[in-house]
């Protein structure tokens, strides 16, 4: 089953690739094999060329890779998520423009979505008129610190579909490759219309 799930998050990544989402061996993909582990995608690879050989297995208990080899540095988010949400078995993380640069505009703790139809790409909405926050944190090098402060806001109020670091990129999940990748491309649309309103009512 995880094996499968890899091949389609491999075929993921080539897409996430080409569409520039994540620059420069930026961005980091996941899936979950069991309740203990992960694969994460290696430190340093092109996300658009990645291969099955490129994904490591890590502890989602210790955030450890066996094999000694070197996982993403942000292996501490993923575990994360997938202690938080059991039914995750799916993460991406990706550097686009419009996350990027709607963290930084945003100076609140969520950006408030409300009012475009393709709110309804995410799982569970059903209006445009609902509003959908996605919870945004100041990034930090310190990952493990950074993934407590998610923890603990996470406690607090739910986090759905993602979450954005502030100058950073957005973190997604699904309970499938085919839920992650919609839900990314669902944001990642509302992110534009979001950058587009703001540059115009500015004007």
């Amino acid at each position: 089953m995880w094996q499968e799930r890899l091949a389609q998050l491999v075929t993921t990544c080539h897409w996430i690739g080409a569409k520039g989402w994540a620059p420069a061996t930026g961005g980091n993909m996941s899936i979950r094999q069991d309740a203990g582990w992960c694969w994460l995608s290696e430190s340093g690879r092109d996300k658009g060329s990645l291969t099955s050989e490129d994904f490591l297995q890590v502890d989602i208990a210790t955030n450890q890779a066996p094999s000694g080899r070197k996982p993403s540095a942000e292996t501490g988010l993923h575990t994360l998520v997938y202690r938080l949400f059991p039914e995750a078995n799916v993460v991406l993380h990706v550097h686009t423009v419009n996350a990027t640069v709607l963290s930084r505009i945003e100076k609140g703790p969520a950006l408030n979505i409300s009012g475009y139809e393709m709110q309804k790409t995410l799982t569970g909405q059903q209006s445009h008129l609902n509003t959908v926050p996605i919870a945004i944190f100041d990034n930090d090098q310190d990952i493990d610190a950074l993934a407590k402060r998610i923890e603990q806001h996470a406690e607090q109020t739910p986090l759905k579909y993602g979450f954005l670091l502030r100058g950073h990129g957005l973190t997604c999940w699904g309970k499938d490759v085919a839920e992650a990748r919609r839900q990314l491309e669902g944001l990642e649309f509302l992110f534009e219309c979001e950058m587009q309103r703001r540059l115009y009512e500015r004007d």
